[in-house]
């Protein structure tokens, strides 16, 4: 099923395809815990950008593979390209406009991942 979902102002948006049934990681690294994103990664194939992709800023940090876009004009991350799936995209549950009707979500140890990280590579694949 199709979901819609941006940034607060509306000027990033995008839908991606999901089951009715998702699992998503709640990350305690420092930049998930202090924007509490909650990670839903997909496959590449099943995200479309809907807005210009120059209504986005991105950031990079560490190793520099991991994308954060954000939004130029409000400041939201709704999505990013993971660093545990390059493959993929990773959209913020919290900026879908209507979540699936069942939503599991897993403790992640973020401040540990490498150690963790590979339990996240089969979510990208299709």
């Amino acid at each position: 099923m199709k979901y819609l979902g941006g940034c607060h102002c509306q000027s990033v948006r995008f839908e991606v395809n999901l089951a009715d049934e998702v699992d998503v990681e709640d990350c305690n690294c420092s930049i998930c815990s202090k924007s509490g994103f909650l990670h839903l990664i997909v496959p590449k194939a099943h995200f479309r950008l809907l807005t210009p992709k120059n209504n986005l800023s991105c950031y990079t940090f560490n190793t520099g593979v991991a994308k954060h876009y954000f939004c130029k004009q409000c400041g939201v991350k709704s999505f990013y390209i993971p660093r545990s799936n390059p493959d993929g995209v990773d959209v913020n549950l919290r900026c879908l406009d209507k979540q699936p009707p069942i939503v599991n979500i897993n403790k992640f140890d973020g401040q540990n991942w490498e150690d963790n990280a590979a339990s996240l590579a089969h979510k990208s694949r299709i």
